[in-house]
């Protein structure tokens, strides 16, 4: 935890309930906000990935075989 965000928990903890909630309510609208953000990237994402899947421009690989191949790769880096 930072100083920062330790100062922050210190001067909530001063606010008094309504002050509270009135916080919690900003930083859940911010949270949600932000989230919408990300489930748009992750949309686009996965539109994407799937195009690719559908025209043949990526071909799928078992899970067994990623994690042989990032296995293989760890193994490479360490030496």
């Amino acid at each position: 935890m930072t100083s920062k965000l330790k100062g922050y928990i210190e001067e909530g903890k001063s606010l008094n309930a309504d002050e509270r909630e009135i916080a919690a309510l900003a930083l859940q609208e911010a949270d949600e906000t932000e989230q919408a953000e990300v489930d748009d990237a992750w949309d686009q994402t996965i539109d994407r990935r799937l195009t690719e899947l559908l025209d043949g421009t990526v071909e799928l690989v078992s899970g067994r075989e990623t994690i042989a191949i990032a296995r293989a790769r760890l193994a490479a880096r360490r030496k």
